[in-house]
Order: structure tokens, then C-alpha cells, then sequence
């Protein structure tokens, strides 16, 4: 199973090219009780994940500054962040039932069946100073994904209290979403250098090779596929729709109606 943080291993035949990796065990059968209080269960998860959160915010701007000057995060501060990701990446995956297991309160969870790997390689500077900048198409294709997955997670959320389990297709593109979310993450606070892909899916060579967890590789179905392109289109509608919204409410202004009056 994948470790969560191991500073500075010798480097292997991917190279820079490897990925963070998400472990989730294939999807299996679930309490329907801890299903249908799932979120209410994990509020106390929700307010540690926002501490931490907040806490990771500075510790990225401290790491941003170390790795343009030395090229690399230092492995305290890559630890830490390391160590913050893969207890967000458990909660998250835990809310999106993925797994009926409840998150420990800790930082290193080895019995628990969702895990990231991450690996240190060197950073490249330019690529580091210009980070906030590089990762705005990948957080957009991510906010759309998680956006869409919120808008239809009530449908999964009744599917898995009535049959205890989440289908297949759905299971996987959920996991893609998770995952997507995973290495957008990894790559903003410096714990990668690689772009984050993989939202469709493993690309036919790496699903090809033996399967060490239900995400690793990641294999999508037809169905798990429409499903994320659903995601997306889903997303892209409602940020349309929002932002419609907002600009008819912004138009609701005293001036606003004072010119359609006069008009």
C-alpha cells in the first residue's frame, strides 16, 4: 500500500513524471445508517480540516519562498503539507463514500484504507515562481468537477442508503474527482512538480499494469466517464447560472433602476 510521505527516495523508472497517488479500496458494502448521518457524523472532521487548512496556507507561502530559493520544499515543511493533504484526502473521501470507514484524528492513519503517496523531487523555479498563475486551468476544470458532484451528490447519497453500496460508475467518478482534487492540491503547495491530470482515467498504459487498490490504477467505465463529463457540464452550468444571477441583482441597483426609469 502507498506510504503518505517519504522524504527523498532514490528516483525511479517514471522519473518526473510520476503522479501523486490516491489508494481506495474498490467500492464494497456500507452501513445504510452511516450513509444516510454521513456528513452530520464528520462536522467535527469538517472544523479540523478548516484549522488545518488555514494553518497549510501559510506554511505554502513559507515553502513557496524555500523551494525558489532552494529548489525543493524543505522536508519539514513538505511533511507537514504532506501529512495535512492526506487527512483532507481521507475526510473527503469519507464524505464522498467512498470508504464507510470514519477518519482517525491523526496525521498518520497506516490502518486506514485511504491513502496518498507523494514523492519529493526537485522543483523547478520558474515553475514555482509562476505557480498561482499555472495551476488556474486545472483548478478550474476542478472546481467545475467538485461543483457538478455537488449538484447530483444527493442522487449517490440516496443510492447508497438504499442498495449499501455505490455502484461502480459511480464509485470511479467520484474517485476521479477526489483524485483530481488530490493532485490539484499536491501541485499548489509544491509537493509535485507535475501537472495534475488523470480526470478521466489512467491513460491505457498505466491501467494496464496490476491493480494495487480500487484507484491505483484508476480504470473508468463508459458510464464513470459520462459521468464526469456530467460533472463538468453540470459545473460549467452552474457557474453560468450564478453568475446570470449576479448580474441581474447587480442591475437591481438604485442607479441601475433609476436609468431603466428614465429610459
Amino acid at each position: 500500500m502507498a506510504t503518505e510521505w517519504e522524504p527523498r527516495p532514490p528516483a525511479d523508472a517514471v522519473g518526473a513524471e510520476w503522479r501523486p497517488v490516491l489508494d481506495v479500496p474498490p467500492p464494497g458494502e456500507q452501513r445504510r445508517w452511516t450513509v444516510l448521518l454521513r456528513w452530520l457524523l464528520l462536522l467535527p472532521q469538517f472544523v479540523v480540516v478548516a484549522l488545518l487548512s488555514f494553518a497549510a496556507f501559510f506554511v505554502t507561502i513559507a515553502g513557496w519562498f524555500s523551494a525558489l530559493v532552494l529548489g525543493r520544499l524543505p522536508d519539514p515543511i513538505a511533511s507537514f503539507l504532506g501529512s495535512v493533504l492526506a487527512y483532507q484526502t481521507r475526510v473527503m473521501a469519507s464524505a464522498a463514500l467512498l470508504v464507510d470507514h470514519y477518519p482517525p484524528f491523526a496525521f498518520d492513519a497506516p490502518d486506514y484504507p485511504v491513502r496518498i503517496e507523494l514523492r519529493a523531487t526537485p522543483l523547478h523555479r520558474p515553475a514555482v515562481f509562476f505557480r498561482l498563475i499555472l495551476m488556474i486551468p486545472a483548478a478550474i476544470v476542478s472546481s467545475l468537477a467538485q461543483s457538478g458532484w455537488f449538484a447530483v451528490c444527493w442522487v449517490f447519497w440516496l443510492i447508497g442508503i438504499v442498495l449499501g453500496r455505490l455502484p461502480e460508475p459511480v464509485f470511479g467518478a467520484t474517485a476521479a474527482v477526489v483524485r483530481y482534487r488530490m493532485r490539484l492540491a499536491a501541485y499548489a503547495t509544491m509537493l509535485t512538480p507535475v501537472y495534475p491530470k488523470g480526470l478521466l482515467g489512467d491513460a491505457p498504459d498505466t491501467a494496464a499494469r496490476p491493480a494495487y487498490s480500487g484507484t491505483h490504477p484508476l480504470r473508468l467505465s463508459t458510464g464513470a466517464q459520462v459521468l464526469v463529463w456530467l460533472f463538468l457540464l453540470l459545473g460549467l452550468a452552474g457557474h453560468v447560472t450564478s453568475g446570470t444571477v449576479d448580474h441581474d441583482t447587480n442591475d437591481d441597483r438604485p442607479e441601475a433602476a433609476a436609468a431603466r426609469t428614465a429610459g
